[in-house]
């Protein structure tokens, strides 16, 4: 599997956090994981790790989504940016194996697919907001 499915199914796994409790993320992860066909084990386990990584940070993360998001926090936002955000963030702060361009690149494609008309603009946005406070840091 190419980087790009990788990270569209930890976003796709990272969005069942909004609807599910903790305790449940487990079977729900081990379901997603049986029906996915199409990968192998260690795209399974890039997944799995890259997915409990963005989530032990999910608190960090929302508070530098909240600085950087001019007018909206994230208990407002739409559950779908949301979630684009936390793993962009996650990606621009703490993987080293991802440039910032292809970060916020990959984060505005995930919004194109499954976002609404002003999702790509408003991620970029709050990227590019992000990256530059980073780069200050």
């Amino acid at each position: 599997m190419v980087r790009t499915e990788l990270r569209e199914h930890i976003f796709k796994m990272l969005f069942q956090i909004e609807f599910n409790e903790t305790e449940e993320m487990p079977s729900h992860l081990k379901y997603y994981f049986d029906t996915l066909e199409d990968a192998a084990e260690k795209d399974k386990q890039y997944i799995q790790k890259k997915y409990e990584a963005v989530v032990s940070h999910v608190p960090e993360i929302d508070r530098i989504i909240n600085d950087s998001a001019r007018g909206w926090k994230t208990g407002r936002m739409n559950k779908v940016d949301l979630t684009i955000l936390r793993l962009a963030v996650y990606e621009l702060k703490w993987d080293e194996e991802i440039p910032v361009g292809v970060a916020i690149n990959e984060a505005v494609e995930l919004a194109k697919k499954f976002s609404g008309d002003e999702g790509p603009a408003f991620v970029n946005g709050v990227l590019g907001k992000v990256a530059s406070q980073e780069q200050k840091a």
